[in-house]
Formats: structure tokens, sequence, C-alpha cells
């Protein structure tokens, strides 16, 4: 426990500063993420014997996130090329005689679009209209549905929910965990639009907190189980061991990026 909560401290000590400042530091620390979690990705596949392009995954999400960030215009466009440049490097794999080339294609493309383009929505929510708010809105509702879930399911979780992918997540723990999401969203959407500088004042109040994390925390647990869903094909425990105590990169964003996702589209649509 100590080891892991030395490494949250140094965590946030890097990132809070780069959440508050945005532009260049946020897109660099977020993407070194995506890019990390890429990597992994395609280890832990190869891991279970499937042969996706390191690579040419990292590089697809690396530049679908530039391209996300700083180019909006070309990201599309950059999406479909690396889709092209997948099939290409796994045609020629089948002909040196991998007879999986076409399963690896689809792994390799998996990636791309899971951690760049989904992934990518890291990277959308801070260049919201009051992103740094809506990030420190959006994110620790993913973080307090995960401690609620943990604290209350430790303790009381008798009802396995996922008993092949994650033996030890209870129902009692996902609903208390979707509980603490909105009260937590409640508070802040609260706070952050009658205390102080009132950042979010009139753009949104504690029922569309609680409502923001109801979404945020009966979805993101699924962000979650996915990732648990490939370590279990690949027989590992953790993605990496990066970040000790709490494993790798991948380990660190699988309900982020939900989160990121769902958050924004609520926020793009429904809230400004």
């Amino acid at each position: 426990m100590l080891k892991r909560t030395l490494t949250s401290l140094a965590m946030a000590a890097v990132a809070l500063p780069a959440i508050i400042y945005g532009g260049v530091f946020y897109y660099v620390l977020f993407t070194i993420f995506l890019a990390g979690a890429a990597w992994e990705f395609a280890r832990l596949y190869r891991a279970a014997k499937y042969e996706p392009h390191d690579i040419v995954t990292v590089l697809g999400v690396l530049v679908i996130a530039t391209a996300r960030f700083f180019f909006e215009e070309a990201a599309i466009p950059l999406f479909v090329l690396f889709i092209l440049v997948a099939m290409t490097v796994h045609l020629f794999a089948f002909e040196r005689g991998r007879d999986q080339a076409a399963v690896d294609f689809a792994i390799t493309l998996a990636g791309i679009v899971y951690l760049g383009w989904f992934g990518s929505y890291l990277l959308d929510l801070r260049q919201l209209p009051q992103g740094g708010w809506w990030w420190m809105m959006v994110l620790p509702l993913v973080f307090a549905s995960d401690t609620g879930a943990y604290s209350i399911g430790a303790v009381y979780g008798k009802h396995k929910m996922t008993p092949r992918l994650s033996p030890k997540k209870s129902w009692e723990g996902y609903f208390a965990g979707v509980f603490t999401a909105v009260i937590v969203g409640a508070f802040f959407a609260y706070a952050f639009s009658s205390l102080g500088p009132q950042p979010l004042f009139g753009l949104i109040d504690p029922l569309r907190g609680a409502l923001l994390g109801l979404f945020i925390g009966a979805i993101t647990p699924l962000g979650d189980l996915g990732e648990s869903m490939i370590k279990r094909l690949s027989g590992t425990k953790d993605s990496s061991n990066v970040f000790p105590g709490h494993g790798g990169f991948f380990d660190r964003i699988d309900a982020w990026i939900w989160g990121a996702a769902i958050g924004y589209f609520i926020i793009q649509y429904f809230i400004l």
C-alpha cells in the first residue's frame, strides 16, 4: 500500500500541472500514456501467441493523437492511412508464412482504434472550453467510482459480478462505486458552480453533476473489465511494471479513456 500511495503522489505531482496548464505539456504527458498503453497492448497479445505489429500500432496511436490535438482536419485521413499501412504489413507477413496474419491485422487495427482514436478523447476533453475544469470534473468521478467499489466490495462483496474476468469484483462494490460517483458528481458540480472562482457557473448544477456521475460510474468499469479480458487471454496480471504498485500505462488508463469519452460527449452535446 505504501508503494502504491507513493507512486500515486508522484504521478499526481506530474499530472496536475499538465492538467492545469494544458497545451503542449498536457499533450506530451498523455500521449506518452497512450503510446505506452499501445505498446503494452501489443505485448499482451504477443504473450498470447499473436503477432500484432508493435511499431505500426504505437506509431498509429501517436500520429492520430497528435492530429486530434493539433491538426483535427487531418485526423481522419491519417486514420485511414494507418488502416492501409496495417493491412499492408500483415499482407507481407502472411506471404512470409504467418498463417494468422489476418487475425494479427485485426489486433493491430484494434489497438490503433481503441488507444489512438478512442483514447484521444483524453486530449479532446482538455481542449473543451474550460477544459481543465471539465477534466477535474470528469476524471475524479472515475477515481471515485473505483475507490467506492474497492472499499465496499473488499468488505461487503458477496455476489461476484464477473467471476471469469475479474473474480474480486462484486455487485455490491459495483453499486457502491456508482453511488459514490453520483455523490461526488453532485458535490463537484456544486463546488465548481457556487464556490470560489465558480469556473463552471451556469454550465452545470448538482442534478446534472449527479447524472454525469451516474453515467460514468455505471459505464467506466467496462473499460477495466475490457483490459482484464485481454490480460486473461495473455495470462498476465499487469500490462507492465512501469508504475510500482499500479502496473503499466494500460492499467492506468483503461477506465480513464471510457470516462473521458463519455464525459466529452455528455458535456459537448448536453451541457455546453
